[in-house]
């Protein structure tokens, strides 16, 4: 039985209109258990390595614990979103102060936001030799783009951050969170939250032509 009312979206709508939510990320709407257990049980069914299913999900609701997790991320996210940027040389450089507009503004208002969430992988990543770390986070990244997926067609949105993982941040989160540091890594923190209208676009992109080699570089 599907708990979230889902949106009239084709799978092509989903993928292409599944964005990073900020701005419009509704704050006071309670976004209820069941609607999340619901789109975490898709995101199950995608591929991880070997069949490990290695992952947990840590999702927080209790205020004290969102604030404290705000207050962690905000020590890496403003020096980081305040430095200067290094210019792309293309259209990408004129929808940048938006995005970093929209991204100040998670920053002031991340413990806000109805639920976060930090999806773990068991393992250490710094323990997995080069030649291996895309299989590691392989096992948990698909799993995390699909539940997001799941949230977008119904009616909620989020945002891949990972700036509360630099420097001794994840060990901060860790021991806020009880999560077993020398077991497990965290893939990221995201805000899950109703969004404020379902009217999203595809982005702009580079075109597919310029992205593109056939049979060598």
């Amino acid at each position: 039985m599907t708990v979230g009312n889902v949106l009239n979206l084709s799978a092509d709508d989903v993928l292409s209109t599944t964005r990073s939510v900020r701005k419009r990320l509704d704050l006071e709407r309670p976004v209820p258990r069941e609607v999340l257990l619901e789109c975490l049980e898709l995101a199950l069914q995608a591929p991880t390595g070997s069949n490990s299913q290695g992952w947990q999900w840590v999702f927080v609701e209790d205020a004290e614990r969102k604030q404290g997790l705000a207050d962690i991320y905000r020590t890496y996210a403003t020096p980081y979103l305040d430095a200067p940027k290094p210019e792309f040389g293309d259209d990408r450089d004129l929808r940048r102060p938006r995005i970093f507009d929209s991204a100040k503004y998670l920053n002031e208002h991340l413990h806000e936001v109805p639920v976060l969430l930090i999806p773990c992988l068991e393992g250490r990543a710094e323990d997995t030799p080069g030649v291996s770390s895309a299989g590691f986070w392989g096992s948990l990244l698909p799993a995390v783009w699909s539940f997001m997926l799941a949230l977008r067609s119904r009616g909620l949105g989020s945002a891949w951050t990972t700036l509360h993982l630099v420097g001794d941040g994840e060990k901060r989160a860790a021991d806020l969170l009880g999560i077993p540091f020398d077991k497990y890594s965290q893939g990221g923190l995201f805000p899950i939250a109703y969004t404020q209208g379902t009217d999203f676009r595809p982005a702009k992109r580079l075109p597919a032509e310029q992205l593109t080699h056939w049979n060598s570089w």
